[in-house]
Order: structure tokens, then C-alpha cells, then sequence
């Protein structure tokens, strides 16, 4: 398979280019920084051997191995984003190579005293004697989702030099701005041309997700009165104590830090208030439908019974949904999972089929008629400072993608 210094080498290059999203950009990409990477993954592209290899005027990626077999066979996708998260800045990633991993503490940086423990992170300990990328405590890494990309880069690599391994036509994408919800928003289904697709996307080694939360967003406003403290008796309605007593009436323990698996939650996170308004931002998540639109109609019904108690309209609440639970577009296509799972087995690795707390760009291109299942990319931690990936998890997952081609190229033969 791909040399191991060679694929440290390409991941690392990718990491130290900052690509941070920006969710109050109206662009795509959202930041101009994005296209760097961008324009020398398209080069790379090329220079690998990759046919068809286009990018648009929103930095979307796309590129063609062509099919080595004779006859038909299904066309398949392996897809990655390669913007960075704006919860945690990704610029100026520096980041660490531990080789041979001891099971023990790993220091980030001795300067600031920032430790990488398995007494607080103890998915380390499956890792033992394995080469693990970590950050150097002061930004996060980027494997989500820039092992991803290393990862399919090195497996067309691969299939490109080794002839012999047969295989379909296979189509590569690369997205911007996916960590802020937009990555799927302007890809073109029908120009990519794939019958189904994987995000290479998860996290740890053997994850397999075809199920998603349903998402929505929510923003709370409350109008107040101000009136000068010293007059106010009768007179002042103060928002921010309105805004904590509809924060108050949602189930206190149905909150991520609360939950797990399939049980949804509400997500208080951002406040702004002053005694004249109080805004509040919330995002909505559930598995299921019916309790997705439920969570929903419960922060309606809040508000009316808050207006209803103060007599006028106080509060109000806007909500847009923001991707479907990829599940009912998966299931009628099973088949495509089965195929990753048999890859993974060969590569002996034990699948972990479960749900996703979260999104990806596979749930919303799920809906917009490519079914997309999400394939580990091997790291841990993201979004912060303490994210690490083993690389011999990168490189199993090359071989997943890898396989998956074998199989579908043979499988009607089979």
C-alpha cells in the first residue's frame, strides 16, 4: 500500500495551509484562504494521473479514474471536504509526529502546560505503538477533513500505479465550507455522475454511518421595555429575564452534554442580551422525525404560552431546517453499506455501523439523489486542540477505498 512517510508527508502538507470556514461569509468558498488549498489539490490531481480533473468558480473539486474492466459496473464516488472548523483556529498548524505511541501522556506544549491524556481521551490506548499526528496545543490539526482528502489522493495514487487491481469508473470531490453547513449546497450531482458515493469523513477506524441527525436551527428573539431603573415599577420588562425562563421550560437534560446515540437534544449556544432584547441561537437535533418536528413545535408552543402569560408578542422564534436524517435514502440501497462493510472485514478491520451526531455532506447529497454512506478518516478529537489521527488508521483507510473498488468491479461476477 501507499508508503507511510509519503502519505505523513502529503497529510501534513494539506494540514498546514489554513482553509478556516466562515459562517458569516455570504461567498463560497467562504474565505478566499480555501482556494490555496484548493488549486493545489487540482494540481495534484493532475500530476497523480487523474483524468477530468475540473474545479468550478466555487472551489468544487472533481476528477475521474477511469474504469480498467471491460462491461459495464456501477460509477462510484469517494468525496471530502477540505475546509476546517471556525470553532477553533486552524491557522499556523504545527503539527507533531509520535512515533511509536507508549500508551502514556503526550505533551502538546510544554509551555502551556497542555497535555494529550488517556486519562482524559482513552480511545489513545487502542493506538499503542501505532504513529499518531497530533497538534501542537495551539491550534487543531485538520484531519477533519484533510486525511480524508490524503486519504483518497493516495488510494487513486495506488490504483493509478498498481493497473492490475481492477476497477469501475471512479469519481473524486473535494468541497469547501462543509463545517458550516454548506458543503453540498452548490455540488453538482448530475455533473459528478456517480451512481452512489462514500464521504470519507468519520472518525474513528471501522466507522460506518448511514444515519444522521435531522437538524434545524432556531433563533429566539425577545423583545423588552426599557425604562429608566429609578421609574420602572410597572413600566420595565426586562428581556433577558423572559429569555431565561423559556431557556428554563426546555428539558434541562436534553442537552448534548446530557444525551448520547440516537436521544436528540436542544443546543443553547450563543446569548445576547440587554434588558430592551435578548437574542437566542439554538440548533435542534433528533434521529427521529416525528421527535425532530416535535423538539420543534415545543419551542413554538414556549413562546406562545410566554406571550400569552405577558399579554402581547414577546417572543418570537424563527426555525430553519438544515438537513434530513440519510437514512430513508440509504435504506433502499443497502447495498452500498454491505459493500463498505465486506471492504472492511477484508481489510480486517471490525465495522462500527452507528449513528452519526452530526451531519455530512452525505446527508444532504443523500437527498439530492447521490446516496452518500460516511467511512472513517481515523482521526480523533476534532475541532480543538487536543485532535490527533493515527496514520496506520489513514492507511487502512486507503485500503478500505481501495477494496470497495475490487468489489464493485467484481461483484456482479461473484
Amino acid at each position: 500500500m501507499i508508503d507511510k512517510q509519503h502519505l505523513i508527508n502529503r497529510f501534513i502538507s494539506y494540514v498546514t495551509v489554513d482553509t478556516e470556514s466562515d459562517p458569516e461569509s455570504n461567498t463560497t468558498p467562504s474565505t478566499e484562504k480555501q482556494w490555496n488549498l484548493a488549486n493545489a489539490l487540482v494540481a495534484e490531481l493532475k500530476q497523480i494521473g487523474l483524468q477530468d480533473v475540473t474545479i468550478d468558480e466555487n472551489a468544487y473539486i472533481m476528477a475521474t479514474l477511469p474504469s480498467n474492466i471491460e462491461g459495464d459496473a456501477p460509477v462510484i464516488g469517494f468525496i471530502s471536504h477540505f475546509d476546517t472548523t471556525p470553532d477553533f483556529t486552524g491557522a499556523n498548524v504545527n503539527p507533531q509526529i509520535i512515533e511509536n505511541y507508549d500508551g502514556g501522556t503526550i505533551v502538546l506544549n510544554e509551555e502551556q502546560n497542555i497535555l494529550l491524556s488517556p486519562k482524559d481521551f482513552d480511545d489513545l490506548l487502542l493506538y499503542k505503538g501505532q504513529t499518531l499526528i497530533t497538534t501542537d496545543g495551539t491550534t487543531l490539526l485538520g484531519a477533519d477533513d484533510k486525511a480524508g482528502i490524503a486519504e483518497i489522493i493516495s488510494a487513486m495514487e495506488y490504483l493509478v500505479q498498481h493497473p492490475e487491481i481492477k476497477h469501475g469508473k471512479i469519481r473524486v470531490g473535494f468541497t469547501p465550507d462543509e463545517e458550516i453547513g454548506r458543503g453540498a449546497h452548490k455540488f453538482d450531482v448530475q455533473a459528478f455522475g456517480a451512481d452512489w458515493a462514500y464521504t470519507m469523513d468519520g472518525s474513528q477506524i471501522g466507522e460506518l454511518e448511514y444515519e444522521n441527525f435531522n437538524a434545524a436551527g432556531a433563533v429566539v428573539k425577545v423583545k423588552g421595555k426599557i425604562v429608566h431603573p429609578g421609574y420602572a415599577k410597572g413600566k420595565m420588562v426586562n428581556s433577558m429575564y423572559i429569555a431565561t425562563d423559556f431557556i428554563n421550560s426546555l428539558p434541562r437534560m436534553e442537552t448534548p452534554e446530557h444525551t448520547e446515540d440516537r436521544q436528540g437534544f436542544f443546543h443553547l449556544y450563543s446569548v445576547n442580551g440587554e434588558v430592551d432584547g435578548t437574542s437566542l441561537q439554538y440548533i435542534i437535533r433528533d434521529h427521529d422525525k416525528e421527535h425532530f418536528e416535535a423538539r420543534k413545535a415545543m419551542m413554538t408552543q414556549l413562546a406562545d404560552e410566554l406571550n400569552a402569560q405577558y399579554g402581547e408578542e414577546r417572543v418570537t422564534v424563527e426555525i430553519k431546517d438544515q438537513y434530513y436524517n440519510m437514512r430513508e435514502k440509504i435504506e433502499p440501497v443497502m447495498h452500498i453499506v454491505e459493500i463498505a462493510e465486506k471492504a472492511m472485514q477484508q481489510a480486517n478491520i471490525k465495522p462500527l455501523i452507528k449513528p452519526i451526531r452530526g451531519g455530512t455532506d452525505g446527508s444532504q447529497l443523500s437527498f439530492m439523489g447521490l446516496p452518500c454512506p460516511n467511512i472513517f478518516a481515523g482521526g480523533h478529537n476534532f475541532h480543538g486542540r487536543y485532535e490527533y489521527v493515527p496514520v496506520e488508521s489513514m492507511q487502512k483507510a486507503i485500503e478500505v477505498i481501495v477494496n470497495i473498488a475490487q468489489i464493485v468491479a467484481t461483484r456482479d461476477k461473484n
